[in-house]
């Protein structure tokens, strides 16, 4: 497959609007200083503010290096500057204009991300074309493929077995059909990936640590197993997943191809139910669940709070992303709503609201809803079925003192009456609003 895009990449003749031809970009790396200048003065002589992003990849293999240097000259000599050698700055600018690519971008990465992994070639090869992001937005997350290693049908054991968890220990709690199950936060954040069957269900669970969000998908759309790992690739600080089948690439937070083969096809997975709460919460609700063994077949320091320790405990960001809000801060906690018609804008609660709060009524999408926190910080959404809800004592009860169970699958009442849970999920500010820019947000 090489052999077609190098012939792209080598092609000399004038492109489409006069750009510059891909293999000169590559020269301006080349350890033959004639040729760097060479190609230097080509690029900036035919410059396009498209080359923006391509000289911002080349950067990241020669980072510190006199090659850098000469890329960064043509870079603040050609644009507006003031990214004082910033790669974030530099592409936060590019992010502003209008897309407009080079003919050959896909080519370009293509064959540039090859040089750190062959398998990421396939990812830019074909198909791009009917791509549902930029490119130019796609970045390499410092790994390879599944460099991070997710866990496939992973060992489990009983919650009496668990000796090494506290109960303060925060865990993401799954139950399907019966089968509750605990991934406890400080062996997820090593791997940002699951892949179990809960309660019958082939399910794939997905940790985007650098944007705080869990989420859990069912692999099987119209009859078709979509085997998901990890990409190495982020789209706006959020991990891109790949299939196996196609090498598709998949947006994390919507759970579906946004670049390849299956682009187009209508594919969209099913979220389930998540809930981020502490270990002694989970396992007082369910007694009977099973939990993660340390025994993952890798050796990593599971102790609380070790993975991203630095990461989580300062409000910066690895990865900038083409919109800044700063009504929260960067890392601040929101509740977001995962139901509602394709063409509503989003809603995200902060956090530290819905803990003041405990109990929240409001409509989404044309569905009545009902948020509700419990003590461990926990937070899930049903169906209000049109009830009002309040807490007496620890108990749930609504305007006509009827008592409400909850459960991870729905609400019920000793009618028999019963309130379907609803998709949500928790994030950090800013990748949500990343995704959304136009979320309406409650704090």
């Amino acid at each position: 497959m090489l052999i077609g895009l190098f012939s792209v990449s080598s092609r000399s003749e004038p492109l489409e609007g006069s750009h510059v031809p891909i293999h000169i970009f590559f020269d301006l790396i080349h350890t033959d200083k004639a040729k760097r200048k060479a190609a230097s003065k080509q690029v900036s002589e035919n410059w396009h503010d498209s080359y923006t992003p391509i000289l911002i990849e080349l950067l990241r293999v020669v980072h510190g290096s006199p090659k850098a240097n000469g890329i960064w000259k043509i870079i603040e000599k050609q644009t507006p500057g003031g990214f004082e050698q910033s790669m974030d700055r530099a592409f936060y600018w590019s992010w502003q204009n209008e897309y407009d690519p080079h003919p050959d971008y896909a080519a370009f990465k293509a064959i540039h991300y090859t040089r750190i992994d062959r398998r990421f070639f396939n990812y830019f090869d074909h198909h791009t074309e009917n791509a549902t992001i930029r490119l130019d937005e796609i970045r390499w997350g410092g790994v390879v493929r599944d460099g991070i290693p997710p866990l496939n049908r992973p060992k489990m054991i009983s919650a009496p077995e668990a000796d090494y968890l506290k109960d303060s220990n925060i865990v993401f709690g799954v139950e399907i059909n019966g089968d509750a199950r605990a991934y406890p936060k400080r062996i997820l954040a090593w791997h940002e990936m699951f892949k179990d069957v809960i309660g019958g269900i082939s399910i794939n669970g997905v940790y985007c640590t650098l944007c705080g969000t869990v989420i859990v998908y069912k692999t099987e759309h119209k009859g078709i197993h979509h085997e998901l790992g990890t990409s190495g690739f982020l789209y706006r600080s959020n991990k891109l997943m790949y299939d196996q089948a196609t090498e598709s690439l998949w947006n994390t937070l919507d759970g579906e191809p946004v670049v390849g083969p299956l682009v187009g096809q209508g594919i969209k997975l099913e979220p389930l139910y998540l809930v981020t709460t502490t270990w002694g919460e989970w396992k007082k609700r369910h007694p009977e669940t099973s939990v993660l063994s340390l025994e993952t077949g890798f050796r990593r320091d599971y102790g609380e709070g070790v993975a991203y320790n630095d990461y989580f405990s300062t409000d910066d960001i690895m990865f900038t992303t083409p919109f800044r809000d700063k009504r929260l801060k960067n890392k601040d906690e929101v509740f977001v709503l995962r139901f509602g018609r394709p063409f509503d804008e989003g809603r995200a609660y902060s956090v530290r609201h819905l803990k003041k709060k405990k109990i929240v009524h409001d409509t989404y999408g044309g569905t009545p809803y009902v948020l509700i926190s419990d003590q461990s910080g926990a937070i899930r959404t049903y169906e209000s079925g049109g009830h009002t809800f309040s807490y007496k004592r620890d108990i749930l009860l609504d305007t006509n003192g009827s008592k409400w169970k909850l459960s991870e699958a729905h609400l019920s009442n000793e009618n028999g009456e019963t309130l379907q849970r609803l998709p949500s999920h928790r994030a950090f500010w800013f990748g949500w609003h990343a995704a959304n820019p136009d979320t309406e947000l409650i704090k």
